[in-house]
């Protein structure tokens, strides 16, 4: 291949990835291959999202299957069955009380919907004031203009500052290296963070806020693992005020932490969750936002026969998105891959936390099968380290994900103790070679 230029890549230095492509040419199991045939141990499923590997085979057939019954159907006024089907099916391993279904493409996708039902849920309780929305620091929900206005990462946010929606206002992030660098599991210090909301509750007043989002562990900063209590007292927090809560599972949810979702691993039930990625293991695009039953009923109690919420997508429940899920949750279930991850998470804490002796290494945080290896920045380069790390664990065989100098962790739930292990002893020697 010789021209880089037609597909402009997201989140890459496109100029700089055309002198060194790392490119793949196939995917099996836990295993990408490079064109040349050479192995790439998958350390992230892929991005967050292939929790049942590579090419399963119940999930392809599926796929293959489903093209060929029915390519698309609409669900403007009309719909297919299987929707209702898996929608019915999801509901039964969400938390209870988070019975209802809308369907989306992408994690994205999933986040605006989920802020636009939080305020449109509030008008229809008669609390329009309720309109702004509360987000954290070092938080990413997405790229479209909700999830960037109440993400948190800077250069997210740079390039379209004067368009971000008004009224969002954003709490501390949880990550404090000074008191609980290279924790295991949940850090013991940060609780207190969480009172923060209390803070902005007084500068805005009740009466204006109409929800809270953050990712539970925060994934895309670093793996940001919330400390000890702390999702507890924000959810106390937002009972007290009248405020919704808005988990947005788009890498949590689906078994990485060993539980179907993070509310129900954490004992925090919000009111919504947001989701995609591994909901069809990365297969075909797909998101999902899960609803209380009180946030729904707010919409179908009211009288008269008017759409209740003007707001969907083309592709919305589309038909192989579809089949793809429910191929998925059957893998998860029938494979056991949830109670997997939780078996395999002291062996990934274990083989994480033996770097943290390696050169340059200054944190190493974990929690489920999500984990993250920090390094000292190069001076005046920040971020310059990490890619090098990136480019040599690929040469060693490794894919692994960078956010600045932060390595981020998260294999399939079908991936080997043994094969951990391994790849941590590759990432040692690549970490002191770079």
């Amino acid at each position: 291949m010789k021209n880089f230029d037609s597909f402009w890549m997201p989140f890459t230095s496109n100029r700089t990835f055309r002198n060194q492509p790392r490119l793949l040419e196939r995917a099996e199991g836990v295993y990408y291959y490079k064109p040349g045939g050479e192995k790439v141990l998958d350390l992230v499923a892929g991005l967050w999202c292939c929790n049942a590997g590579h090419g399963h085979p119940k999930i392809v057939e599926a796929i293959q299957s489903q093209a060929a019954e029915l390519d698309y159907a609409p669900h403007f006024n009309f719909a297919h069955t299987a929707a209702f089907e898996l929608a019915e099916q999801l509901t039964g391993v969400t938390p209870a009380g988070l019975d209802h279904v809308f369907f989306t493409n992408s994690g994205s996708e999933s986040v605006d919907t989920a802020l636009k039902i939080a305020l449109a849920y509030q008008r229809e309780r008669g609390k329009a004031t309720k309109t702004r929305l509360i987000g954290r620091e070092r938080g990413y929900h997405g790229v479209g203009f909700g999830g960037i206005s109440v993400g948190g990462i800077p250069y997210n946010r740079m390039q379209f500052s004067t368009a971000l929606i008004p009224g969002v206002d954003h709490l501390p992030h949880t990550h404090l290296p000074e008191k609980n660098a290279f924790s295991r599991g949940l850090p013991a210090e940060g609780a207190y963070l969480a009172d923060e909301l209390e803070r902005l509750v007084t500068l805005h007043h009740a009466d204006n806020i109409a929800a809270v989002i953050v990712e539970p562990v925060a994934g895309s900063a670093g793996v940001l693992v919330p400390p000890v209590g702390y999702l507890k007292r924000l959810r106390e927090i937002c009972d007290r005020h009248d405020i919704l809560l808005i988990f947005d599972e788009v890498i949590t949810g689906f078994g990485r932490l060993g539980a179907p979702f993070a509310a129900q691993e954490f004992d925090v039930v919000p009111d919504m969750i947001t989701t995609a990625k591994a909901l069809t293991s990365g297969t075909v695009p797909m998101g999902a936002v899960f609803v209380a039953d009180h946030i729904y009923n707010a919409f179908m109690e009211r009288p008269g026969s008017a759409i209740e919420l003007f707001h969907g997508y083309t592709y919305s429940a589309h038909p192989l998105a579809v089949a793809a899920c429910r191929a998925t949750q059957q893998v998860y279930a029938e494979d056991g891959l949830f109670d997997r991850a939780r078996e395999l998470a002291p062996v990934f804490e274990d083989a994480l936390h033996s770097l943290a002796d390696a050169p340059g290494v200054i944190d190493v945080r974990n929690y489920g099968l999500m984990g993250a290896v920090e390094m000292a920045p190069d001076d005046g380069a920040p971020g310059a380290r990490g890619m090098r790390v990136l480019q040599a664990a690929f040469d060693a065989g490794l894919m692994i994900r960078i956010t600045g100098d932060t390595i981020a962790f998260s294999p399939p739930l079908t991936i080997e103790a043994a094969q951990l292990e391994g790849a941590a002893e590759k990432l040692g020697v690549v970490l002191a070679q770079v």
